[in-house]
């Protein structure tokens, strides 16, 4: 889902750096192969995360929802030399493609894929210190997930959650079904948080961006 017009998205994408060719390569194949493929990050999203990542040049990084892989390739474009993320899907069936992706890209030494219950592995990587987590998995779980890493996150550290617009019903009040719901609920959670700096990007289906004090 686009929050933005289309015209208004094609020409953000003209203005940002270009689709690296295997990210080219893994949107084509998630929309020839995989349902729902509308879920993949893609060009303009995934040139944020690589921004962000650049900026904060993380040793650590998790991820919550690998997906095809295509935002674990963006946000390991900031790793810094020895850095490592650690991407969570839980959908095994996706673990051959994911392979492949990650094994065609230059990051594959520093990605760290786990397969399998989040909230499970995130207590197994208990001991891990983050400088950027990305949420973008099922979003009933969004306030579970955000106070379970919370405490690993370091000071000025990032918090990225995805879809939190929701295709525009968070702000449309005739909008009450469950998913929406929880969504709103898990961004007043947020918006009231002390212990963060919030702010919601209206990228594609909304990006929430959480700085840890």
């Amino acid at each position: 889902m686009e929050i933005l017009p289309e015209i208004l998205q094609q020409y953000l994408e003209t203005h940002c750096e270009p689709e690296p060719e295997l990210l080219k390569n893994i949107n084509r194949e998630t929309y020839l192969k995989v349902l729902k493929p509308h879920m993949l990050s893609g060009h303009y999203q995934g040139r944020l995360l690589s921004m962000l990542s650049k900026l904060m040049q993380p040793k650590c990084i998790l991820e919550i929802g690998t997906y095809t892989g295509y935002a674990t390739i963006c946000l390991a474009e900031g790793l810094v030399e020895g850095g490592e993320i650690h991407t969570i899907e839980v959908n095994r069936e996706m673990e051959e493609m994911i392979r492949k992706n990650f094994a065609a890209s230059a990051f594959e030494k520093s990605i760290f894929p786990h397969f399998g219950d989040a909230q499970q592995i995130i207590l197994e990587l208990s001991g891990k210190v983050y400088d950027i987590a990305f949420v973008d998995a099922d979003k009933k779980n969004n306030l579970t997930y955000f106070n379970m890493i919370l405490p690993q996150v370091k000071s000025g550290g990032l918090i990225i959650v995805d879809n939190v617009l929701w295709k525009g019903k968070v702000y449309d009040s005739a909008a009450n079904d469950t998913d929406t719901r929880l969504i709103r609920e898990f961004n007043d959670a947020i918006n009231v948080n002390d212990k963060v700096e919030k702010l919601i990007l209206p990228v594609r289906d909304g990006i929430l961006i959480i700085r840890k004090k």
